[in-house]
């Protein structure tokens, strides 16, 4: 596997004081590197006869889509509260000062879909354990969580203790 961290650009204090913001913006704009990313995620789950890939809101979609088209699976998105305009089903998660509420269409995907969620970074696991929430609520099978960063000090992952989780770069 390639190390992808060379291409994250870290910024202090974003975007709030305390913060070091890992910026995906240089893996982006280099098409190799953004290439090699899908092709990781799709060797590693090409077998498994993936219905649905589930990106989450908002850098989460970049990669999902792309891993669909690759994979030959459908894409859905979930999204935060307000952004999609059909019947949602939601689940909330807590924030350091609050909530927050991600969202998808209750028409999303067939029941007992193979599902494989992706996202780009997991931190404290609020938003991927929501996500986790929703695909279940839609009795969607899922197949594995394929991220590209994790924050490994964070401890997110213990959110999601039943699912199997790869990520391409850990911090």
């Amino acid at each position: 596997m390639q190390d992808f961290s060379r291409f994250i650009r870290e910024i202090p204090d974003f975007p709030k004081p305390g913060i070091l913001f890992k910026d995906i913006t240089p893996l982006l704009g280099n098409p190799t590197a953004f290439h090699r990313v899908v092709d990781e995620f799709s060797l590693r789950y090409k077998h498994e006869a993936i219905d649905v890939i589930a990106g989450i809101d908002a850098r989460g979609f970049i990669f999902a889509s792309a891993l669909a088209y690759r994979l030959g699976a459908a894409f859905v998105p979930i999204r935060k509260k307000g952004k999609l305009p059909y019947h949602t089903h939601e689940a909330t998660y807590d924030l350091e000062y609050g909530h927050d509420t991600v969202v998808i269409h209750r028409d999303a995907f067939p029941k007992h879909s193979k599902v494989l969620i992706c996202d780009d970074l997991l931190a404290t696991g609020g938003t991927l354990a929501a996500s986790v929430e929703l695909i279940e609520k839609l009795e969607g099978h899922i197949v594995g969580i394929a991220l590209l960063i994790e924050l490994t000090e964070l401890n997110g992952r213990e959110k999601i203790p039943n699912h199997d989780i790869f990520s391409l770069i850990k911090y």
